[in-house]
């Protein structure tokens, strides 16, 4: 069960057993909240109050203001909420502007849905399910047959053992392999082989590729080598190849102490924000609380209320005492000093102290007055260090208190990783799991993180049970994509990309200098929005990394195909080789029509054939 001081942050989550009918609160989240966000929250939300009223949650909408009841609930006509939005109305809200019919029309609706509280009904016992991928499936289906939603149909076999080859090895299955897969009893098949992917390297290079970027974004030119010779890359494939529970490997990157052999190379998450504290802090609060604080710097979240200007300042005092070793890739920390103020949009100045969201502090005596510490040799463990190390550190109170007993980690972490293997968030955006983003599947993501962090941060466990569940074995289809009833598309990673493109022209997938142009070329990684470039149309048409993999030579897809006699086998073995299926009867007669072309230089049409199929929409994206 969630903990009460995180009661709050999921307050709309459990609105259906507390103020409203279940239609009131899908069309709060759903529709007039966003509507209040944008017209009203900003004079009536948690930085401004004007007369006496808020509406950015539900409770204060029902609290009223200064006049009274802004609603009454079930009668929008008696409720001056809804009177104020007439166009004759005097006072007119918002001031200058006239909402539309439709919005006038939502608040309509949602205040004719709510009702009256219903009587307290007792909290269920937790659900107990026999295994991950038996509760995820238990509670879509469920949640499907609430909605009225029909899922869409099962990938193949053959759909997905790609799909599940790309998430968990990061590229496309060889022919072999799919052979290999297709060839085991239909009934019991998948299971072996997600375990097999699991515990191979490929698995632990894939996640540290994806976390790199989650964790430190692509940076500029030449991070990636640095991130590689500082042990950065090492320390990540260390702990998804040993499956090092999670919150020990956050423990280590927020701390950045390399006081064992496994914790080299985690100080660079630190490092190289150079000493840049801020930066530090934006960067760790979604790791932590699986939401970022960033317009908390100024004044308290204009949205989401649980985060407050003294998280953001708390998180910052947590790391301003810590400053890189020139020429190492160490970062010290100093034993005083880092004691801040922030001031509030009241003009009050408040002394900044390490604060996490669910409430828990890092307890730390201030100097009394205008006192002045004493930095003195006897405040560290080792004086003599190169990288001194306080024996009270910030870092290491914070790290510790922000992964033990804050169930936001797990929450933060499964909510991810269910991005990472569904293309979206149970709350989405990702990283904004506050109270103004609502998980689409409450009960599931609460069930998930409790198990989790039961099972010890299980990464494998949680990977497995989602991978094997049917959220990741359905094809497209027309459901919205909060239900998780059909796969959306979803964008390949570069190193996806360049990695599958090279299993496709029959080559080792190790080329790192085709990995290199693609990741230039394409560097999202599980972008809010996919929005193709100019450049990376360039890319995808006139590539010379790509051209090389397409000329034939020994072995290779190109020479393969340019040694069959025909044009329509030479189509076949190129869909089977590129998207792992026999081409339909159009794409067979437009393939043929194609290569038929250019009988003077077939290897010309042969490659450029490839070339359309390595860079359609189907190859370029998960299998759907």
């Amino acid at each position: 069960m969630l903990s009460p001081l995180l009661r709050p942050l999921f307050l709309l989550s459990a609105l259906t057993c507390s103020l409203y009918a279940q239609d009131a609160a899908a069309l709060w989240a759903g529709k007039v909240q966003p509507l209040f966000d944008v017209q009203c929250v900003k004079c009536h939300g948690p930085i401004e109050q004007k007369s006496g009223l808020e509406l950015d949650t539900p409770e204060a909408v029902l609290k009223g203001g200064d006049e009274g009841p802004a609603v009454v609930p079930g009668k929008p006509e008696e409720s001056r909420l809804y009177q104020y939005l007439a166009a004759d109305a005097d006072p007119h809200m918002p001031p200058k502007k006239q909402l539309t019919d439709a919005e006038r029309a939502v608040v309509h609706e949602w205040i004719t849905a709510l009702s009256a509280p219903p009587a307290a009904a007792e909290k269920p016992e937790p659900r107990v399910f026999p295994s991950v991928t038996t509760a995820i499936d238990t509670l879509l289906s469920e949640s499907w047959q609430q909605r009225g939603i029909t899922p869409a149909p099962p990938l193949s076999d053959a759909a997905w053992c790609r799909r599940i080859y790309l998430d968990l090895a990061g590229r496309i299955p060889t022919a072999a392999e799919v052979t290999s897969f297709l060839q085991q009893p239909a009934e019991t098949r998948r299971a072996p082989l997600v375990d097999q992917l699991l515990a191979s390297d490929a698995f632990a290079i894939h996640m540290r590729e994806l976390w790199d970027v989650l964790l430190m974004g692509r940076g500029k030119r030449g991070n990636a080598d640095d991130r590689r010779q500082h042990g950065w890359h090492t320390f990540l494939e260390h702990a998804f190849r040993t499956n090092r529970p999670w919150h020990d490997t956050v423990r280590a990157l927020l701390s950045g102490r390399p006081d064992k052999p496994e914790n080299t190379g985690a100080s660079w998450f630190l490092y190289e924000r150079r000493n840049e504290h801020q930066q530090i802090a934006e960067a760790v609060a979604p790791i932590v609380y699986g939401t970022r604080i960033d317009c908390a710097q100024c004044h308290d979240h204009p949205l989401a209320r649980e985060i407050k200007q003294a998280h953001y300042w708390g998180l910052v005092a947590a790391y301003n005492r810590s400053k890189n070793v020139d020429g190492t890739a160490l970062v010290a920390e100093s034993a005083t000093g880092g004691f801040i103020n922030f001031t509030n949009l009241k003009k009050e100045s408040q002394p900044a102290v390490i604060t996490l969201l669910s409430g828990r502090s890092v307890a730390e005596d201030r100097p009394a007055g205008d006192s002045k510490e004493q930095d003195r040799d006897d405040l560290y463990v080792d004086p003599a260090a190169k990288a001194r190390v306080p024996k009270f550190s910030r870092r290491e109170a914070f790290a510790l208190a922000a992964t033990q007993d804050n169930p936001l980690l797990a929450r933060a972490f499964v909510n991810r990783t269910w991005e990472i293997l569904t293309g979206r968030g149970i709350v989405h955006p990702a990283d904004e799991m506050n109270a103004r983003n609502v998980p689409s599947h409450p009960a599931l993501l609460d069930w998930l993180a409790q198990d989790f962090a039961a099972s010890g941060y299980d990464v494998r466990r949680l990977i497995r049970g989602i991978a094997l569940s049917k959220a990741c074995a359905l094809t497209a289809g027309d459901a919205p994509p909060d239900s998780f009833a059909a796969t959306p598309e979803r964008p390949l990673t570069a190193e996806q990309i360049a990695r599958s493109w090279l299993i496709a022209a029959g080559l080792p997938p190790d080329d790192d200098t085709l990995r290199k142009a693609t990741v230039a070329a394409l560097p999202d990684v599980l972008p809010r929005d996919y929005n193709a470039t100019f450049q990376q149309a360039q890319f995808l048409t006139n590539s010379p990394a790509l051209s090389a993999i397409l000329q034939p030579a020994e072995g290779n897809t190109a020479a393969r195909l340019a040694a069959l006699s025909d044009a329509l086998s030479r189509a076949r073995a190129a869909f089977t080789a590129t998207l792992g299926r026999e081409p339909d009867a159009a794409e067979l007669q437009h393939a043929t029509v194609f290569l038929n072309n250019r009988p003077a230089d077939p290897a010309a049409s042969i490659r450029d054939f490839l070339w359309a199929l390595l860079t359609c929409a189907e190859f370029l994206t998960a299998p759907r």
